[in-house]
């Protein structure tokens, strides 16, 4: 398992070395959208997309952060209830963009807000993965510069939000 682990993470390394480059916030939206709609109909869930305002940008390596994003969305219909809702929303904070990923999973274990990061951590009941997306997912999103988060909602669900530097679009 460490060798794995190690490749995936010499894999992130390796694509942090490319250089970064402005895109639209919308258009990287609708590409998670897609890639997340076939978990959502799986799972019988509503999948909510908020509008996005076409003029924000983010830049960084595009692959690795859909990625990040995706696992993410992956996560939420993963754990959220059956029939319930998962809402990707993303919006200027300032000098930021933040990408809102909510689910209805009931909230997470006591004491795991933190762990939840580490490679190999698993929280919930379902154990069908490595333990390795989040861990993955917040290096991809800090190696541009970005803070991935999560917010328990106890009895609810989760919100895990990717905050990243706002870029001006040519």
């Amino acid at each position: 398992m460490a060798a794995l682990l190690n490749l995936s993470l010499s894999q992130v390394r390796a694509a942090a070395e490319t250089p970064a480059q402005a895109f639209s916030l919308g258009l990287f939206v609708a590409d998670a959208k897609i890639a997340a709609s076939l978990d959502a109909s799986e799972k019988g869930c509503l999948f909510s997309v908020a509008d996005v305002d076409a003029s924000l940008g983010i830049s960084g390596n595009r692959d690795r952060l859909l990625a990040a994003l995706v696992n993410l969305l992956h996560n939420a219909f993963k754990f959220t209830h059956a029939h319930t809702e998962v809402e990707l929303i993303a919006y200027a904070e300032g000098d930021h963009v933040v990408l809102d990923v909510r689910d209805n999973c009931g909230g997470l274990p006591p004491g795991t807000n933190t762990s939840i990061f580490q490679p190999f951590m698993q929280a919930g009941d379902n154990r069908s993965g490595l333990g390795l997306g989040l861990s993955i997912a917040r290096r991809s999103v800090e190696a541009d510069g970005g803070v991935l988060s999560v917010r328990d909602l106890p009895g609810t669900g989760c919100i895990f939000t990717i905050k990243l530097p706002r870029r001006q679009l040519h």
